[in-house]
């Protein structure tokens, strides 16, 4: 946004020449309708084409280090009449917009030599994992065109109960000057985690809109984090847990493929020979958990491993069911011998 700046009569006289008027051998002095200056102050030749001997002459101060502003026709005339520039052609100008140049120094890297100074010093880890916040909201730096190097960080202290640092920032100012920033505020180290985006009810499947991935402080998490999301989606929890928690590893569990009470088919294997009874699950399961199952035929309560929906292997032997089966005619023969 274009703003009006201050402008201030210089009490420099740097030249006294006589009254500068257009002449046939010379340009009659104009107006620029825009101009880019550097330094503190806006000079006679940055405001006006073919000013001569006078266009080194400060007669406004500038606008601040990346700002533009604007200073009205009728105050360029007024400010060059006192250094006998006459005859100053306006055009259809009322004003001339000027804007100082910088070079601009990005937060963002500021932020990031910070963090690299606490990563070294203070052994904070990988500077992509420390989160740094300011006391005051960092903005980006504006330092004058002409100045060369970068920014370096010079004294740096960091608590790390608190997490907070104090330190200085060395920047350039000009072409051959430096100066000093002073920062402060709080820092830590962080890992990725999954948290829930909603509430999950125990035995309820993971799905993908159902985890985000987000940074927290490394000291206050666990080793048992989840931090992969592909190892989260599709499994189910082991118990209801609320939106914003913090996904672990123990939260987790394959989800069942056999519900409490659901009517399932017993298998009873043994070499050559496969077997099928109807049974009820007393329990639910995973495939590959070991369940209880109440054999329909026998009224008895086995133990089988899940394996698959509906599916469950019996590891009890063949010698348990023979007595649920229909007598076989040699073995009746046999017993009646």
């Amino acid at each position: 946004m274009i703003r009006k700046f201050v402008l201030t009569a210089t009490a420099l006289l740097a030249l006294a020449g006589s009254a500068i008027a257009a002449t046939p051998n010379q340009e009659r002095p104009k107006l620029k309708a825009q101009a880019t200056v550097t330094g503190e102050f806006v000079r006679i030749g940055d405001l006006v084409e073919h000013a001569g001997i006078i266009a080194k002459v400060p007669i406004f101060r500038a606008p601040d280090l990346g700002s533009t502003g604007s200073v009205s026709a009728d105050a360029v005339v007024e400010a060059v009449r006192a250094h006998a520039l006459v005859g100053l052609d306006t055009g259809d100008l009322s004003e001339v917009v000027v804007t100082r140049a910088s070079r601009t120094i990005p937060a963002r890297d500021v932020e990031e030599r910070i963090a690299q100074a606490l990563s070294t010093q203070y052994a904070l880890g990988p500077v992509k994992d420390i989160v740094v916040s300011f006391d005051r909201e960092l903005r980006a730096l504006q330092l004058e065109a002409s100045a060369k190097g970068e920014p370096r960080v010079g004294s740096l202290t960091y608590d790390a109960r608190s997490g907070r640092f104090d330190a200085t920032l060395d920047i350039p100012t000009s072409a051959t000057t430096r100066g000093t920033l002073r920062l402060s505020g709080r820092a830590a180290a962080t890992v990725e985690v999954l948290t829930l985006a909603r509430a999950i009810e125990r035995g309820e499947v993971l799905k993908g809109a159902d985890v985000l991935v987000e940074r927290r402080p490394r000291a206050e998490i666990g080793r048992d984090i989840v931090t992969n999301a592909d190892l989260a989606v599709g499994q189910a929890v082991r118990t209801s847990l609320q939106a914003g928690r913090v996904l672990r590893a123990a939260d987790l569990m394959r989800p069942a493929i056999i519900q409490r009470n659901e009517t399932v088919t017993l298998l009873y294997e043994v070499p050559g020979i496969t077997l099928t009874v109807r049974g009820k699950a007393t329990e639910g399961g995973a495939e590959g958990d070991v369940i209880s199952v109440l054999n329909e035929q026998s009224k008895r309560t086995v133990q089988g491993v899940v394996a698959g929906p509906g599916r469950v292997i019996i590891s009890t032997g063949l010698p348990r069911l023979a007595a649920n089966l229909p007598p076989n005619r040699n073995t009746s023969n046999a017993d009646a011998h």
